[in-house]
């Protein structure tokens, strides 16, 4: 329970965490066209032949602010938001306060830094809007904006407050592989303890990467959460 976690005493400011290995952003595709160049380009990367099978995971992109967790010997160490890639600032307190995000993992490898998403659902955004507002105090925009403010409090005992969630997506340095694929170490961060997107699929051409877009597209309204498109 966040209420039972270890506090810390507010800070002053942030300090900055230098990532190991960069968070990098993404490319957009805008068409099937640009999915199908994705799936060719990659398969030639790999010396496959064309029409080759290149499976390839798919999942909602979450609209929320990424973090990234450095866990040495199991156990959080720190924690970093993305900044400008490169360099992050230091939110390991507020991190800690957070329900999604284990303290101590069994069976990881040594060195292990989980890349993941911080949001805010949409019920406990509007809730946490109404008791700001008894209080008079001024409402979030969106669960973005309340997921991001909340995360960066310089006082982790009001993060605590904040209902905040976590997916985690991926991995930065480690120091042995999660697994031989993608899908495989989605589900290796699962089996550590995170939580990760039910609805990831593992697809195996581009149409079938087409066909869960549309998929998650069709479930979007009723996901509870926000996203703005598919990994």
């Amino acid at each position: 329970s966040p209420s039972e976690r270890v506090g810390a005493a507010p800070a002053e400011g942030f300090g900055k965490i230098r990532h190991a290995m960069r968070m990098l952003s993404l490319a957009n595709a805008f068409d099937p066209g640009d999915v199908h160049e994705f799936v060719a380009r990659n398969r030639k990367f790999l010396g496959l032949p064309a029409g080759a099978p290149l499976p390839c995971t798919a999942e909602p992109k979450i609209d929320g602010v990424s973090l990234s967790l450095r866990y040495a010997n199991g156990v959080l160490v720190h924690a970093a938001t993305r900044g400008d890639g490169e360099t992050g600032e230091d939110v390991t307190a507020n991190a800690r306060t957070i329900s999604d995000i284990p303290s101590r993992l069994t069976n990881a490898p040594t060195l292990l830094e989980v890349r993941g998403e911080v949001y805010m659902r949409h019920a406990d955004f509007e809730a946490l809007n109404t008791r700001v507002a008894k209080t008079g105090g001024r409402s979030f925009a969106n669960p973005r904006n309340a997921a991001a403010g909340s995360l960066r409090q310089l006082d982790p005992d009001i993060t605590r407050t904040r209902p905040l969630s976590f997916f985690a997506y991926g991995w930065g340095m480690l120091s042995d592989p999660l697994a031989d694929t993608q899908m495989a170490s989605i589900e290796r961060l699962a089996a550590l303890g995170f939580r990760t997107n039910p609805l990831t699929r593992l697809c195996d051409s581009p149409e079938a990467l087409l066909a869960q877009y549309h998929e998650i597209e069709l479930r979007r309204p009723a996901l509870g959460y926000d996203i703005d498109g598919v990994v």
